[in-house]
């Protein structure tokens, strides 16, 4: 191999040194900090990009990307000092690549480290009954204090999710305790509450039964009033009526002799009824006198004076 080859491949490596130099490929997502004699001199985007050879430099390397980083578990004491061991997950993503690469050294490590001490402070302000019901809450104040610290180095904290909250298994079993006696409470008022409404249900429909009862007896004794009344009326009316037909009858032609045969037949059948009904019995004076009898009713028929009836003392009968 002659000197002009050897110079040739010579050259040849060289300009694939200052390609590999010059020439910069940055892919979609990512961003590349450039140095230039070892100060900052920009950040290249995505796409192909020409630098300077042995004077410019990729010193860091970032995905825009959000990225999840775990938080490992740590212990935490509550506000009612109960020790819980709490782990989560941390979303963030580089904002501005170059403060993330000279504002702090390791930012995944420092906001990491952030978020567990933020989460024992905020775990330390409520008591553990709260913890699981305030994880909303917790995951967003763990947001704004990382968020807040984490701006200068060009990050942003998108979420923070609690993963496990673990008590101590002492602790677990007095909760479960609890838990079942509320359950046992809760389901002793419900039997209770049920048992009283049901009282009350009987109670308000025997009122109503009683109510309409009465209503009823009352409305029944209304219509017999009202039947009784209706009954009354009928058979005075009758006996009005009746009693006009004889008046009007003892008018006419021989009403006067059928009416003294009619009272003579009485009087003769309510006095042997009379002499049946006891062992004293009463006779008047003028027992003989039957004409004098009918001409006594017939002149009271007639609206005429009523004469004085003598009677004998009460004769015993045989």
């Amino acid at each position: 191999m002659d000197n002009a080859t050897i110079a040739a491949l010579v050259f040849a490596g060289l300009a694939l040194l200052v390609l590999a130099k010059t020439a910069v490929v940055v892919p979609q997502q990512n961003a590349f900090v450039v140095e230039r004699l070892g100060k900052f001199r920009r950040v290249l985007g995505a796409g192909f990009h020409i630098l300077i050879p042995f004077l410019d430099r990729v010193a860091y390397k970032h995905s825009l990307k959000e990225r999840a980083a775990d938080i490992n578990e740590q212990i935490c004491i509550t506000r009612d000092n109960v020790q819980v061991g709490v782990d989560g997950v941390l979303y963030l993503q580089v904002m501005d690549p170059g403060r993330a690469s000279y504002g702090i050294g390791n930012y995944e490590f420092a906001i990491s480290q952030l978020a567990q001490t933020t989460l024992r402070s905020e775990i330390g302000k409520i008591e553990l009954d709260r913890t699981f019901e305030e994880r909303g809450s917790i995951n967003q104040n763990v947001v704004n204090e990382l968020d807040k610290a984490s701006d200068p180095w060009g990050v942003k904290v998108l979420r923070y999710e609690i993963k496990n909250i673990n008590p101590p298994r002492d602790v677990l079993s007095a909760m479960e305790k609890q838990m079942r006696a509320e359950r046992e409470k809760r389901a002793v008022i419900l039997t209770s509450e049920g048992e009283r409404d049901a009282e009350i249900n009987n109670a308000e429909g025997e009122k109503q039964r009683v109510i309409k009862q009465s209503e009823a007896n009352q409305q029944m004794q209304i219509n017999e009033a009202e039947g009784e009344a209706a009954a009354i009326l009928a058979v005075a009316t009758a006996t009005a009526s009746g009693l006009r037909e004889v008046a009007s009858s003892l008018t006419a032609s021989g009403g006067t002799e059928a009416m003294q045969l009619k009272v003579a037949q009485q009087y003769i059948d309510q006095f042997g009824n009379l002499a049946k009904a006891g062992n004293t019995l009463v006779i008047p004076a003028n027992l003989g006198d039957l004409a004098g009898m009918i001409a006594l009713a017939t002149n009271i028929a007639k609206g005429g004076p009523t004469g004085s009836a003598s009677t004998m003392p009460p004769v015993p009968r045989g």
